[in-house]
């Protein structure tokens, strides 16, 4: 099946970004202003990562998150981009996501990531074992969330009796499911079970590509999609001008080429210091690697991008970090994108 690059889907990643002149509450409250705008605009859903011991995100438990957003809001899909299941039970995940179904039917996304998302110290905090911070048993964890979710262990399984959330009627207290990845690893656990399948292009811009294809060439028909369901996420600015674009995209360049350098406990910058910023030559070249895993530009010249993107991936749907380091041009990109790509239409 082709895609129709006129009807492209956008949504956005938000990351829980606190800005230097927001406390938490603030930070929160612009995530849901922002939440609220993408409802009205019609961006398809709005995902919050999961992170942990860093000076700038306070997005570290999605659920909260979501229930908070779906609450205030009518349509967008809301969900966990993602949960990261080595710090979690699956029965507890399974508990939490049929919840969060039952009190939004048809609204929550449950993305699944594979890593930790944060360091092996915070790691062992969270998790309380040496041996489960050093083992990897992701295949075994996601096995059993699904089978959770789908009550389908096998009658001598441990697991069998167990419910984590009792049966409702004709619907099933299901999220839609989505694999997250960066590289090829994720993506075989989407293919096989027929997930939708999130791709981090600013991880791994060189394998965005070749990945989703794959995906949409491999995908194995299941309960949860009929058909293919990949998402190419990327870091975007954009504004009325390339110029004023590249303004707005300091602070989100100058952040990761510091996370680069070894850097990653300092403030998000501001617009001013972004633009006054002297550039260590370590902090140059990061800036350079970087280059692709951003896309910035006027409003022209990211629907271009986002355009041909859609194409060579083979993906209905862009999912943009939020990286703005303005709030009032963080709206405007978002009016803008929604606009030039007429998601209100789209959605209709």
């Amino acid at each position: 099946m082709s895609i129709d690059v006129k009807d492209i889907k956008l949504s956005i990643l938000d990351i829980g970004t606190k800005l230097q002149e927001n406390d938490v509450s603030q930070t929160l409250e612009d995530s849901t202003e922002r939440i609220q705008l993408a409802d009205e605009l019609g961006y398809s859903r709005y995902w919050f990562a999961e992170h942990h011991n860093t000076a700038n995100q306070v997005s570290t438990s999605p659920e909260l998150m979501i229930a908070h957003a779906a609450a205030h809001t009518n349509r967008i899909r809301v969900g966990a981009g993602g949960i990261m299941m080595p710090n979690h039970s699956p029965l507890k995940v399974v508990e939490n996501f049929s919840l969060l179904e039952a009190m939004h039917p048809g609204r929550i996304d449950l993305g699944i990531g594979r890593a930790t998302g944060t360091d092996h110290v915070t790691a062992y905090a969270l998790r309380q074992s040496k041996e489960a911070v050093l083992s990897y048993d992701f295949p075994k964890q996601f096995d059993e969330l699904l089978s959770f979710f789908n009550r389908d262990f096998p009658s001598d399984h441990p697991y069998n009796g167990i419910i984590p959330i009792p049966n409702d009627g004709n619907h099933t207290l299901m999220p839609a499911i989505y694999m997250l990845g960066s590289s090829t690893g994720g993506v075989q656990f989407a293919m096989s079970e027929g997930l939708g399948f999130a791709f981090a292009s600013h991880l791994a811009p060189h394998l965005a590509t070749q990945v989703l294809r794959g995906y949409r060439n491999n995908f194995k028909h299941s309960k949860h999609f009929t058909e293919p369901k990949g998402i190419f996420t990327t870091i975007l600015i954009t504004a009325e001008t390339d110029e004023e674009a590249q303004y707005l995209a300091g602070p989100a360049e100058l952040f990761w080429a510091r996370l680069h350098t070894g850097d990653i406990h300092s403030p998000f910058p501001t617009l001013e210091e972004a633009s006054n910023r002297e550039y260590s030559p370590a902090e140059s070249a990061a800036r350079i690697q970087n280059k692709d895993r951003f896309i910035i530009g006027g409003i022209e010249t990211v629907g271009q991008k986002l355009r041909h993107i859609a194409k060579e991936t083979m993906v209905d749907e862009i999912m943009i970090m939020e990286y703005y380091a303005d709030k009032e041009a963080s709206q405007k990109g978002y009016r803008l994108l929604a606009e030039e790509f007429n998601l209100k239409g789209t959605n209709e």
